[in-house]
């Protein structure tokens, strides 16, 4: 991540940019990617009061946020915890997209076989059928398809995050069907 300070009304020490620099490459630990990413930092002194504004941008994000104090070091400080505070927002609403997009819905086709004018059975779709599968482990989908009086259960292997199908044997047993593999 590219830092850039621009000082205004005041040289500032050489502990002062140290310090800055050390406190803004935090926020590119939160960054997703920090390579295309550029903070701008603007660090001003008015009088009493010591101000500080920061402008992140980075490929689709633009965050500001702005302090001010008697002191720039705490200034520094309040600014950066605010921008580190808008920064992991916008990770987790990210992370919060790309779990809702790995859920999966299923789709159910009921088929009924019609005799055609020619005599041979054509397959029809007569019901069609849309749902997400509850996330559970194998145990928990065995169990659950004892108790119901089905053939097979659709549902999100809490393991795996992969969508699997359990079914009823001939037999009796179970037999387990993970697409993934």
């Amino acid at each position: 991540m590219e830092i850039k300070f621009t000082f205004k009304n005041f040289e500032p020490s050489e502990h002062l940019k140290k310090y800055a620099r050390t406190r803004f490459e935090k926020i590119s630990k939160y960054m997703l990617d920090s390579e295309s990413a550029e903070l701008q930092v603007n660090l001003e002194v008015e009088k009493f009061r010591q101000i500080a504004e920061v402008i992140l941008t980075a490929k689709n994000l633009h965050l500001s946020a702005t302090e001010e104090s008697e002191d720039m070091y705490s200034t520094i400080d309040m600014v950066l915890d605010k921008l580190e505070a808008q920064v992991k927002k916008v990770r987790e609403k990210v992370k919060d997209r790309h779990k809702k997009r790995k859920e999966k819905a299923v789709r159910m086709d009921v088929i009924s076989f019609s005799e055609s004018e020619a005599g041979k059975k054509d397959p029809v779709i007569v019901q069609t059928d849309h749902y997400e599968p509850k996330p559970m482990s194998v145990e928990e989908a065995a169990m659950q398809l004892e108790s119901l009086n089905y053939e097979f259960l659709v549902f999100l292997n809490a393991d795996t995050e992969r969508v699997n199908v359990i079914y009823r044997r001939k037999n009796g047993d179970f037999g387990l069907i993970d697409p993934g593999f």
